[in-house]
């Protein structure tokens, strides 16, 4: 049965990240004629439908926890959310150092997009975090290693989306904030292990392997939700970055559709 889960969940992973790539590459360019709707609504109908078994499977089909009781149940969304913020912002650390080895104007605004997303995926899971932590630690916060170091990232890429509202240059916003975006990545793993460096009230990471058998398949679906709502919010939000990309770098009279980026010329098209 374990098997069979894996094997189900790398391949709806797969698929989902696969759809997200193909839509990227097919519909997002601003001035794109392909018709994603059917695509698009099929994958929101999934992720509706995906959310409602595993809303079920967490409040009702699994069993509550032996100490924390249904408090514990908090996990099947705070646990997926944490996990999307980490994938979005490891995806933003990738774009960050390759748009610094070779200019693109879609893979700046792809890091744009990664990191707005991982923000609120991160921004929405430490609130979740918080709020179970209030019958289970008796507080909503607590100077953890865990939840401080979790907050002090989120901070950083606080900055790092305040950089790209404030400078106007796109060339100069795009390499600023890739720096920017590299720094800010460095906490990420001291997020990760600080639960194993230091001694901590945040229990070890939740995955398939760490929690009780009976709770794996929620975790898992709900996990695959999550996925799926990560890759609409990345697919809209880079459609967006890029439209707003060629606003400010095409020609007045004329908006190309597909050069290469260079820093040599302002009037250069998305790429």
């Amino acid at each position: 049965m374990n098997t069979v889960l894996q094997t189900g969940s790398a391949a709806a992973a797969l698929t989902t990240v696969g759809l997200g790539v193909w839509l990227g590459r097919k519909w997002a360019p601003p001035g794109s004629r392909f018709n994603a709707r059917p695509v698009l609504a099929g994958m929101t109908v999934a992720t509706l439908a995906l959310l409602a078994v595993g809303t079920y499977l967490g409040l009702v089909w699994t069993p509550e926890d032996r100490e924390m009781g249904h408090v514990y149940r908090i996990i099947y969304v705070h646990v997926p959310a944490m996990w999307m913020a980490m994938l979005a912002l490891v995806l933003n650390f990738g774009l960050c150092v390759a748009y610094l080895f070779k200019s693109s104007w879609k893979t700046d605004a792809l890091a744009e997009a990664s990191g707005e997303v991982g923000l609120l995926f991160g921004s929405y899971g430490l609130v979740l975090g918080a709020i179970w932590g209030k019958p289970t630690w008796g507080t909503y916060w607590d100077w953890d290693p865990r939840l401080t170091a979790m907050a002090i990232m989120l901070v950083t890429y606080v900055a790092y989306m305040a950089l790209r509202r404030f400078v106007e240059d796109p060339e100069k916003r795009a390499v600023w904030s890739s720096v920017v975006g590299i720094i800010s990545f460095v906490n990420l793993p001291i997020v990760w292990f600080s639960v194993k460096w230091w001694r901590s009230l945040h229990q070890v990471q939740s995955t398939p392997k760490t929690v009780d058998p009976d709770m794996v398949l929620s975790l898992r679906v709900n996990a695959w939700a999550s996925l799926m709502i990560l890759t609409l919010f990345l697919l809209h939000r880079y459609r967006v970055a890029l439209a707003t990309r060629e606003a400010e770098v095409a020609l007045p009279e004329a908006l190309p559709t597909d050069a290469p980026a260079s820093r040599d010329n302002r009037a250069s098209e998305v790429a």
